[in-house]
């Protein structure tokens, strides 16, 4: 069962032209569109399902600094000022706020590494506060469990997945772009290597400038033009409650994570559990991403399934008059794992008794889309005059998905840009650059 998702209306019309493209309605493809649109360009944003639909409605909702990798840290503080402004900019609310998160562990390892972070945030100015095993026990009081410590991220917080990116993509209306749902872009209308328009299922928009922003379907969209984006998949369950008892804003324990929305249910998952799907693409980098999956996932099984013959990573070829893999699969909504959904019910129904009882709204699978170094995408295509890329959350993509946006904008439009590409260029997998698997 898929999250619920705000619906937005269409433009019917598909305009003749305009100063950039963006492909994918999801949190990132939805931020850039309204940051282009509010510089004054014209913005045609395609979505081959219904904006928001995948990823940027499946995930936690966390909108952090805590515990970035160094390389996003800069982005981190762009994405929570972004986040801050959107409400007064669209007149309309996203569901962001400056809760807190609060962490506890009883794991000393895990204490460690967050102590140690400190030390690489400092320079970046994060407010993050160290708890005692006391303090630690007072914010998240947890049956059976004795915590060492924690860490409350005092300025960090939540947005809702399932408002935030057609929110923002209907505010960029405001600005003149236009929003086209169900309409997949096939291809690059190419003119000696530079893009001259974008081709979709519905018609030709002529451009100079396309923004990529395709999540998981980013590698598969520019294989078509010899564009090597080393991309892989995870696939992940997470369930909501119906409304219920208040027990915090965003708790993160070893055993689960808890968000609360605005209307009092509650998000649930497990940090670190995933599936590996082995498919063709998954086995065309499979030597890139070893190193990343040996540092992140601590519960990954492997398995064959459908996502071998169908989807973002099966093998597929498709010219501009046929019918591509994007509009067969209009969304990506695999099946979650009843397995896991047990597991999560069972670790928060022990750690929390006040939850006993608690009703499944619904539950979901999603794919996360990596990168080998777990640090997203953000840059042009090298080798297509023309074509960016914005991809590769690679898990926490929902929070810092309008920092990347911005960045994204910012290279788009050859403005001055908000922190420096350099760490999410794309060449950085092929120019010999040690790969430095990032933190979670």
């Amino acid at each position: 069962m898929s999250p619920i998702v705000k619906r937005i209306q269409n433009d019917q019309e598909l305009p003749a032209k305009a100063d950039v493209v963006v492909i994918g309605g999801g949190i990132v493809g939805a931020t850039a569109a309204f940051l282009l649109a509010e510089r004054g360009l014209s913005v045609a944003l395609v979505e081959k399902g219904h904006v928001g639909g995948e990823q940027s409605s499946r995930n936690w909702g966390w909108c952090r600094r805590q515990n970035r990798d160094e390389r996003e840290l800069p982005l981190s503080g762009v994405a929570l000022q972004v986040w801050d402004e959107f409400a007064a900019k669209i007149g309309e609310d996203v569901g962001f706020r400056r809760c807190g998160l609060l962490y506890a562990t009883d794991d000393p390892r895990q204490l460690a590494e967050w102590e140690a972070w400190r030390d690489t945030a400092r320079p970046f100015d994060v407010n993050t506060k160290m708890l005692s095993a006391k303090e630690a026990a007072a914010a998240i009081p947890a049956k059976g469990r004795r915590w060492l410590g924690g860490v409350h991220s005092i300025d960090d917080g939540k947005a809702e997945p399932a408002i935030a990116a057609p929110t923002i993509a209907n505010g960029a209306r405001r600005f003149g772009a236009t929003i086209h749902q169900e309409c997949a872009a096939r291809g690059l209308d190419l003119v000696n290597g530079a893009v001259a328009g974008v081709i979709t299922e519905k018609g030709i928009i002529r451009t100079q400038a396309v923004l990529c922003a395709g999540g998981a379907w980013t590698s598969m969209f520019c294989r078509q033009y010899g564009v090597l984006f080393p991309q892989a998949s995870v696939r992940q369950t997470a369930l909501r409650t119906r409304p219920t008892t208040d027990l915090g804003e965003a708790i993160y324990t070893p055993e689960c994570a808890l968000t609360r929305r605005l209307d009092g249910s509650y998000t649930l998952a497990i940090s670190g559990r995933a599936t590996l799907d082995i498919t063709p693409q998954g086995i065309r980098y499979a030597r890139w991403f070893m190193p990343m999956f040996l540092a992140r996932l601590k519960a990954v099984q492997i398995g064959i399934g459908e996502s071998f013959f169908h989807g973002p990573e099966a093998f597929a070829s498709w010219n501009g008059d046929t019918t591509s893999p994007f509009e067969r699969m209009r969304v990506l909504d695999p099946a979650p794992s009843r397995r896991t959904i047990a597991t999560i019910l069972k670790r928060v129904t022990e750690q929390f008794p006040a939850m006993a009882g608690i009703e499944i709204a619904d539950s979901w699978g999603a794919y996360v889309d990596c990168t080998p170094d777990a640090v997203p995408v953000i840059s042009p295509a090298d080798g297509v005059k023309g074509l960016y890329l914005a991809a590769g959350g690679s898990g926490h993509g929902f929070g810092l998905g309008p920092g990347i946006g911005r960045l994204a904008a910012d290279l788009v439009a050859n403005d001055q840009p908000c922190v420096d590409p350099s760490p999410f260029r794309l060449s950085r997998f092929v120019d010999g650059s040690k790969v430095k698997v990032g933190a979670i």
